[in-house]
């Protein structure tokens, strides 16, 4: 039986075989099979607001490592592009500006805004040139209120990773959200990225590890629900304060919804609070180690640091010193697996097997 394999039923089911977080070939191979179909958040459309802007990052540093830009063509349209010259394989924008074409330093190659081959000197006696591979790469794209997400894997449908938690979350005005990066934080944790989001997706360790979120959480009626690769874990409020003021029109209409936290397939956390939103994104930056980002989006400023989205730092450092715990016992020669709790780790097993589907 591959080493991969975890039981669809969770009450017969094993958690995946400790390789997976200690195998370097399997770390590499992760990058391909779970990281590249996926959809990643890719940061905030005001940063290209008007045509000829152009906004270059890099998708999941120092891991997936894929220099990209954004771009917004006279159209208005924005754009997803490959970063890359289709000539020598230099960067074509080295940093935030706005122009009328993307032109290659190196050798003068010309892209229209939309990825688009425009013109090269010194190629008139090329032969079959240009071509379609002349264009940039143009990445599937989606834009949700102010969030923009992309996937580095042609014809991946965003639906199966976002469009549940869209819809469940359809009713709030997202364009309201602000994002706040003083209130932004970053964390380096030393375990596996994988441990890491299984902690996320399991409120098991809730009245163990947190106490003041165990305060606020009424963990009896706390709930997990799985999608096709998201999952959403409902945190009930314990009193009527601190709680979304829900619609009618909300399938949770009467529910003391303290938070919604939905985690998207592979590593990305959107915690939606009355306040507003904490997105958190897992990078991955070795076998052992992984960086964490932790993006404050405002909409309610009065309701900030209260109920459930309070004190995410105390949570967070909770979080981090059971996470590195458990990556120095997966290393031990004796443990290679465990098992679920029925009833709590709903979460973990879909997890585990989404990964066992990709990797197979």
């Amino acid at each position: 039986m591959s080493r991969f394999f975890v039981d669809p039923d969770i009450a017969k089911a094993k958690t995946l075989h400790t390789d997976f977080y200690t195998d370097p070939g399997i770390y590499e191979s992760a990058k391909e099979k779970l990281f590249t179909p996926s959809w990643q958040f890719i940061g905030d459309g005001h940063t290209v607001q008007e045509p000829g802007q152009c906004q270059p990052f890099t998708l999941l540093k120092d891991y997936l490592d894929e220099p990209l830009v954004l771009t917004k063509d006279k159209d208005n349209t924005l754009h997803c592009l490959s970063n890359v010259c289709t000539h020598r394989g230099t960067l074509v924008v080295a940093e935030p500006c706005k122009v009328s074409n993307l032109r290659c330093r190196y050798h003068g190659r010309l892209f229209k805004l939309d990825g688009s081959f425009h013109s090269m000197p010194e190629f008139k006696e090329v032969e079959n040139f240009p071509s379609p591979d002349d264009d940039l790469k143009r990445l599937p794209l989606l834009k949700w209120g102010p969030w923009l997400f992309a996937s580095l894997q042609q014809g991946s449908a965003a639906g199966p990773y976002l469009q549940d938690m869209i819809d469940r979350v359809g009713w709030l005005p997202v364009d309201d959200f602000k994002y706040q990066p003083q209130l932004s934080k970053e964390y380096t944790v030393q375990a596996h990225w994988a441990l890491y989001c299984e902690n996320y997706l399991e409120g098991f360790h809730i009245p163990f590890v947190h106490a003041g979120l165990n305060a606020v959480i009424d963990f009896g009626n706390y709930t997990t629900e799985l999608f096709t690769y998201s999952n959403l874990q409902l945190g009930i409020a314990k009193d009527e304060e601190d709680c979304f003021d829900l619609p009618a029109s909300s399938v949770d209409y009467g529910k003391k919804v303290a938070a919604y936290y939905f985690f998207v397939f592979p590593n990305m956390m959107f915690n939606f609070y009355p306040w507003g939103l904490s997105i958190n994104i897992v990078q991955p930056l070795s076998m052992s180690q992984c960086k964490v980002s932790f993006l404050t989006y405002v909409w309610k400023e009065e309701l900030f640091n209260t109920g459930a989205g309070s004190n995410l730092d105390t949570v967070e450092m909770e979080d981090e010193e059971v996470v590195e715990a458990v990556q120095k016992g997966v290393r031990s020669r004796f443990y290679q697996h465990g098992r679920y709790s029925v009833t709590r780790e709903q979460g973990t097993h879909h997890f585990h097997r989404i990964i066992s589907s990709f990797m197979e």
